[in-house]
């Protein structure tokens, strides 16, 4: 591991500096505050329509349910693609699947399936989208500022999420489902605008290699003598090839990377539960603090302003004590979330929601950062790619089994469910600590 990367001062002039990631920060920004008014709405949407978590938990699964296969394809593209433009296409397509659907909320159609089938199309974009973005941010900072980057980029994330937080309720209670999809949709028209003025022209992830045996350059000039070849079957046979090389090499990179992979599953652990934790925290709403629809937007909101905090602490940190609180973090997730089923009142549940959000944003940081000081630029997709799908398995398997246990057992036995997860992410997040430490 580089040590300039992960142990020099983070200069926020630097970082800034950067044309490329001011756009960038922008684009997460105006994302995320679609995407978290999206979630919090449609789930509002489907509780208040149906009073089943079990209605809930497969909206979850269908929006993750496209990880299982996207990314494999994905994390070859993006190692392979101008990371820019495909964030521009799959943002565009994003972005008029969630107006199309606002439009027939408009005019009163609106059903559970066309919900779905929303989620299911950005599911299947998200499932590339995240990967893209995080092995975009490698290309437009310098390496001594990883964890500067990667915390300013949280920053950016959480204030979306939490002005979207402060909000959804209000817009919920006035515009409806439509409007709040109406938002989210032209959200991703403008982060499409800020990507596509993250810089000029086409740059493939393969030009200018600082490691040479990245991947086998036999294999490579194969491959591209096959798919220029005038028949179009053998163009096919040697795109395949390319194709089954990279996916090799990724998982042979892997498999040589004790702590990437530590990293890798703890992150997993943890945004998986995250993500399926929306199960129960709408029952949490709904039958025990009785707050509505605006005091899941308060929810919300707390989460990220406390991401927004733990973000900031995560850049001023030294290597050391972060990996420390890494791990600290992680066990604070697992210990909250036994306690807070036992909250009956909102602003107890949001200082709850705020100390997760917080705990989470620095374990990302410092995970993230990790990463990309770890793995070369070309290998970055298919390692972000790997984790998408061992994120999307668990998500689902999650989201399912807390929609049942929240709605056949207990919202308690939700939330320990959840704390199980966490006290799993603490056993990997001290083993990549320890090789950290090591290395």
């Amino acid at each position: 591991m580089s040590a300039t990367a992960t142990t020099a001062r983070v200069d926020w002039n630097l970082i800034w500096a950067q044309r490329g990631f001011r756009y960038f920060f922008l684009a997460m920004f105006v994302s995320l505050f679609g995407s978290g008014m999206n979630f919090a709405g449609v789930s509002w949407y489907i509780l208040a329509s149906t009073h089943s978590t079990l209605k809930v938990s497969l909206q979850v699964i269908v929006v993750t349910l496209p990880g299982l296969l996207v990314p494999f394809l994905g994390g070859v593209l993006i190692d392979r693609l101008d990371r820019r433009y495909l964030g521009v296409l799959l943002d565009f397509a994003r972005g008029l699947a969630v107006l199309a659907t606002a439009f027939i909320a408009w005019r009163g159609h609106l059903g559970l399936w066309h919900l779905y089938a929303m989620t299911l199309i950005t599911g299947t974009g998200s499932a590339m989208y995240w990967a893209t973005v995080n092995a975009l941010v490698q290309e437009v900072i310098p390496p001594s500022q990883f964890t500067g980057a990667n915390a300013a980029v949280l920053v950016g994330v959480q204030s979306g999420m939490l002005i979207a937080g402060a909000l959804v309720g209000f817009i919920y209670d006035s515009a409806g489902i439509a409007g709040i999809l109406a938002i989210d949709g032209l959200t991703y028209f403008v982060s499409a605008l800020c990507l596509y003025q993250m810089r000029r022209g086409y740059l493939s992830p393969r030009t200018k290699q600082r490691y040479p045996r990245e991947y086998s350059e036999a294999t490579e000039a194969t491959a591209e003598a096959l798919e220029s070849g005038g028949n179009p079957e053998i163009a096919e046979a040697g795109l395949s090839l390319a194709v089954y090389a990279d996916l090799k090499e990724g998982f042979a990179y892997l498999r040589q990377q004790p702590a990437v992979r530590a990293l890798g599953v703890t992150h997993s652990i943890m945004m998986a539960s995250v993500v399926s934790a929306n199960v129960v925290l709408v029952a949490l709403v709904n039958d025990i603090l009785h707050a509505g629809a605006r005091g899941l937007g308060f929810l919300e909101a707390g989460w990220a302003a406390g991401a927004i905090a733990g973000g900031l602490i995560a850049s001023q940190l030294s290597q050391k004590l972060r990996l420390i609180l890494y791990v600290a973090a992680i066990v604070g997730l697992a210990t909250g979330h036994l306690v807070i089923p036992f909250v009956s009142f909102l602003i107890g549940a949001v200082a709850m929601q705020a100390l997760f959000g917080m705990c989470r944003a620095l374990a990302g940081v410092v995970a993230q950062s990790s990463i990309m000081s770890i793995v070369p630029r070309h290998f970055m997709g298919r390692t972000q790619s790997a984790m998408a799908i061992l994120t999307t398995i668990l998500q689902l398997l999650m989201s399912f089994a807390l929609g049942w246990i929240a709605q056949r057992v207990s919202i308690i036995a939700g939330f320990s469910l959840l704390a199980m997860m966490y006290g799993g992410a603490s056993f990997f997040a001290a083993r990549a600590r320890q090789l950290l430490i090591r290395a």
